[in-house]
């Protein structure tokens, strides 16, 4: 067993390890005893050379990662037991997967394997690393997925380029670790969809709105219905699914109002009574005349990745609900909105508060909306709840 290398905090920088909270940033760091490198597993001390917990070392802003906080060198063991720990719970969710086969099976720090994300799409699994130390053991999980899910993969596809840039001398190429398979069929409370796990955003679709998806479906009876940001039409298919009157999918990628029509042909919903715009929906919002929708679905992609992009996320945030809201029938519906981590669930209400109040409208909340159970996040790591949203009926 190699000896790892020992990460001292600085003074009182230990209470937040203490409180197992799972990252150490690279400015709590005092100093460092032995060799390490991107990846390597350090335990990590109190200025007083106090153990407290073992993680991940990397050269970024998040300098390691935690994954325990008892004094081990974890091996294909601990791995695995992590790994069917989260599958189990996942079976646990949707039974047979008869119903629904894309979930996420591991949210990272929610399933105690900090920088490492593996979503399924029926027979494609799709890894996404955030971590030197998980991108460097990938063939190991990728071998434990396999057993774990006893042969019902048949593709894993490494998309990880994007989110590994962040960190020093890392720079992987996104491609498959087995098979070649990059599109499949998959279902959701028994809606299909196509994904495009190579060509897609994210890892090929959006499965944290799962259940926001089904609520919709819910309200949409008789309903005209607008979807801004639509992607490949999930909330759209759920609302004709909700027998909509009408739905209207907004975005400005082509080959997402593509998609967008093979699902809704997918599915055997009437064309007629959608239809795909692609165009930028900022702009489209604002042509619009009052009081054109039943219902109105803003779900943009992450304003602020960063806190110094913040203010500008909550004035771009700000103005859209703003708009929004002025579109709206009255006793319509506006669902809305943030997946930016930096955003926190306070400032996101306030700042949809904030464009109620410009509307001079009465306005009443009917549902405070999260990430579904297979994105579970740590009490320890607030971080981790990074999908907010609102339900708003507009008088």
């Amino acid at each position: 067993m190699q000896e790892k290398a020992k990460v001292i905090l600085k003074t009182k920088k230990a209470e937040a390890v203490r409180r197992f909270h799972p990252w150490v940033f690279s400015g709590a760091i005092k100093d460092i005893e032995g060799h390490v490198s991107n990846g390597s597993i350090v335990d990590v001390y109190s200025n007083k050379m106090k153990y407290l917990a073992t993680g991940h070392y990397q050269e970024s802003s998040i300098a390691v990662r935690l994954f325990s906080w008892n004094a081990i060198f974890p091996d294909r063991e601990y791995w695995q037991e992590k790994m069917e720990r989260a599958y189990r719970f996942r079976e646990k969710l949707f039974g047979d997967f008869s119903h629904t086969n894309a979930f996420r099976l591991v949210f990272a720090e929610g399933d105690g394997m900090p920088g490492l994300i593996i979503d399924v799409y029926n027979d494609i699994a799709v890894f996404q690393t955030h971590s030197a130390g998980m991108h460097q053991i990938k063939s190991l999980l990728v071998e434990l997925l396999q057993d774990i899910m006893g042969g019902k993969i048949a593709a894993v596809y490494d998309k990880s380029s994007d989110t590994m840039q962040r960190i020093k001398n890392e720079e992987p190429e996104n491609g498959f670790l087995f098979g070649d398979k990059s599109r499949t069929t998959i279902k959701e409370n028994n809606i299909k969809f196509y994904v495009d796990v190579e060509k897609g955003q994210k890892t090929g679709f959006f499965l944290d709105q799962r259940e926001n998806r089904k609520l919709l479906r819910e309200y949409s009876k008789g309903q005209k219905v607008l979807n801004m940001y639509s992607y490949t039409g999930g909330f759209s298919v759920y609302a004709l699914d909700g027998d909509a009157s009408y739905v209207e999918s907004v975005d400005s990628s082509a080959k997402a109002m593509d998609l967008t029509d093979e699902n809704i042909t997918l599915n055997n919903l009437k064309h007629e009574n959608h239809k795909s715009i692609t165009t930028d929906a900022l702009d489209y919002l604002k042509d619009l005349e009052k009081n054109s929708y039943d219902i109105i679905v803003l779900d943009p992609p992450a304003f602020a990745k960063s806190r110094s992009s913040r203010h500008n996320a909550v004035q771009g945030y700000k103005r859209i609900n703003a708009l929004a809201i002025d579109k709206i029938k009255p006793g319509g519906l506006l669902f809305t909105f943030s997946c930016s981590m930096v955003i926190d669930r306070t400032l996101f209400l306030n700042t949809v508060t904030a464009a109620a109040i410009q509307s001079g409208r009465a306005i009443s909340v009917l549902h405070s909306l999260s990430q579904p159970a297979d994105h579970p996040s740590s009490i320890f790591h607030p971080e981790g709840n990074y999908l907010k949203g609102l339900v708003l009926k507009i008088e």
